[in-house]
């Protein structure tokens, strides 16, 4: 293992700024982990080497003459295969792409990445067309875990959160549509950052609408806060963008002395693996101990799955039938499935769904009149075996049977965090999510980075890399 591939991207800046790295040698790094374990673990749809070392140069060039572009300059980067990169083939993990294009343009996180000197090291592997909460499909495979190539990394975004997590580059773009960067954190000791509906531009708009949200995925809680400050430039592609807000890193440091907190460990309907109960548990007494004032209490919603599916599989159908006649026929059978159960929603059921949705955000907003965080575990369970979708012996096949504390947020559209809190017994990892109001996202990752500066969860080093 090299040290530079687990660098943060603050450090590896501090490191560049007084010329005691260079952003050629950190890039190489990054390449050579890819080089000795993306055969294991998958995370990668394709790796440009050569134009990846040929950006840290120049990088270099800038940085010693005083001329950073921004806050990710010369730091190695990869992006889930959703988002559209200029000259390289986004295909959404599905035989039903054709790879030649065009590719002309980028998406607006890729954009704002380009135009403060990211290096791209390549893209990540995500389920076909976004869709579960595990990360496989036909056309590229099974993406494993850093802390065992045979558990599953969680999904969508689980090739993003695995590169990240063995130091496949420092940070990585992924999407979130119902849990996509919060459930593969959870799973793979790493950190995402579901931002606030609108604060992180998206274009073209995904075909999930307003539950699908792009957000920064991590190691450490300073560098989701350093990315978010790229990625929230305004875009005007995006109808819904907020402007450009302050900077997340201001008042990063502040601490949670005195907020009151509520701690939920199930929502109200959920039921927890004992060990992850546990952990979260004590992260609720970190909390405590560093002065806010926790109290145990749920928000009061009922588990929206149902209205969620109709929202989530009804947009899945419109995704899949645009390729044509016979597409069902070519994708994922499961969803097939699911697309050709809810294939017969009418507009009525839609707005029903939609007045869940609002229902839920009436309450969340009175609930934070009272409590300025959410504290909930990110998923109730460890990783499970790769290519499932679900754990042995579990009740039913489809994700959101086993992720029910990530979804509601999505509908909500708040800020929700997820980061590491402890292990098993057998070094899974386990996920703390810090959900706040809507707009509170520096809130949260204050939080977070409070947590996370009072306990060295994410310091451990994943069993892949030992």
């Amino acid at each position: 293992m090299n040290e530079l591939s687990l660098m943060s991207a603050m450090r590896l800046r501090q490191g560049y700024g007084d010329g005691t790295i260079d952003p050629v040698e950190a890039t190489r790094a990054a390449l050579d982990t890819i080089t000795a374990l993306d055969d294991q673990v998958n995370a990668f749809v394709c790796t440009d080497p050569d134009s990846a070392l040929e950006a840290a140069a120049a990088s270099r060039d800038r940085w010693r003459a005083g001329q950073a572009l921004g806050p990710a300059d010369g730091i190695p980067t990869s992006i889930k295969d959703i988002l559209l990169t200029r000259d390289r083939p986004t295909l959404r993990g599905s035989t039903l792409v054709d790879a030649a294009g065009p590719w002309a343009e980028d998406a607006p996180a890729v954009a704002r990445l380009r135009e403060s000197g990211a290096v791209f090291i390549g893209k990540n592997t995500l389920p076909e067309f976004a869709w579960k909460g595990v990360t496989d499909s036909a056309r590229h495979g099974v993406t494993g875990n850093p802390w065992g190539a045979h558990l599953t990394s969680g999904g969508s975004s689980g090739g993003a959160a695995t590169a990240v997590g063995l130091g496949m580059g420092a940070w990585s773009v992924g999407t979130d549509g119902g849990g996509s960067v919060r459930i593969p954190a959870a799973f793979t000791g790493t950190v995402a950052l579901k931002p606030t509906y609108g604060r992180i531009p998206i274009y073209p708009p995904s075909a999930y609408g307003t539950l699908s949200h792009a957000g920064p995925m991590t190691r450490t809680v300073g560098d989701a806060a350093l990315l978010m400050d790229v990625l929230t430039r305004f875009d005007a592609r995006d109808w819904s963008a907020m402007p450009t807000p302050a900077s997340h890193l201001t008042g990063l440091g502040d601490g949670v002395a005195g907020l009151r907190i509520a701690y939920s460990p199930t929502l109200g309907y959920g039921t927890n693996d004992p060990q992850v109960q546990g952990a979260l548990d004590n992260a609720a007494a970190v909390f405590e101990r560093l002065g806010a004032h926790v109290e145990q209490v749920d928000p009061g919603f009922a588990d929206p799955v149902d209205a969620f599916h109709i929202l989530w599989f009804a947009s899945a159908g419109i995704v899949v039938n645009g390729y044509g006649p016979g597409a069902l026929d070519e994708v994922d059978p499961m969803l097939a499935r699911e697309v050709r159960r809810y294939a017969h929603t009418g507009a009525a059921d839609y707005l029903d769904a939609t007045a869940v949705r609002m229902a839920m955000g009436s309450v969340m907003g009175v609930f934070h009149q009272t409590y300025d965080l959410l504290l909930t575990p990110t998923m109730p369970i460890p990783a499970f075996p790769a290519g499932q979708d679900a754990p042995d012996g579990w009740h039913s096949d489809l994700w959101t049977s086993w992720t029910p504390y990530t979804y509601p947020f999505n509908m909500t559209q708040q800020p929700a965090l997820s980061l590491p809190c402890g292990f098993t017994d057998d070094e899974r990892p386990i996920g703390l999510q810090v959900v706040g109001a809507r707009h509170a996202d520096p809130l949260v990752l204050r939080a977070g980075q409070a947590y996370e500066s009072a306990t060295a969860w994410h310091t451990r080093v994943p069993t892949l890399l030992r």
